[in-house]
């Protein structure tokens, strides 16, 4: 009989990723679009602007998390009930933080995000020609 308890606890570690996928039904209009073309384009300019908070590497219209069906949900019936697409973005702004924009604004917590390029260029380019006037 103690030779079954290892089958056991492997076929039990075998199911558990059966259980990872949410049991609840998605949000009312986490996948169906608007009926009005128009708002329907305005709430899919304004979904590819926002991050998944659970992927974070895609916009809430490309991630399949159950975060981003809610937020896609929430733009929806927002931009139904007439709500400006910046409104949005500034409620979901102060529910998440700047982080939730693929385009952070700038103030002094992140400057230096976007300065970094430019910076990494003139560093690059004073690299660069510091090794040309050493060569000639």
């Amino acid at each position: 009989m103690w030779f079954l308890a290892p089958t056991f606890a492997g076929a039990l570690m075998l199911s558990v990723p059966l259980y990872a996928d949410s049991t609840m039904p998605a949000a009312q209009l986490a996948n169906v679009q608007l009926p009005d073309p128009a708002q329907e384009a305005k709430a899919k300019a304004l979904m590819e602007t926002l991050r998944c908070l659970v992927c974070q590497g895609q916009s809430i219209a490309d991630s399949n998390a159950d975060l981003a069906g809610d937020m896609r949900s929430l733009v929806r019936q927002r931009i139904a009930a007439g709500e400006s697409p910046e409104a949005i973005r500034a409620f979901l702004i102060a529910r998440y933080g700047d982080w939730v924009s693929f385009a952070p604004p700038i103030d002094r917590t992140t400057w230096l995000l976007w300065a970094a390029p430019v910076l990494f260029l003139v560093a690059g380019g004073a690299l660069v020609a510091g090794r040309l006037r050493r060569r000639r």
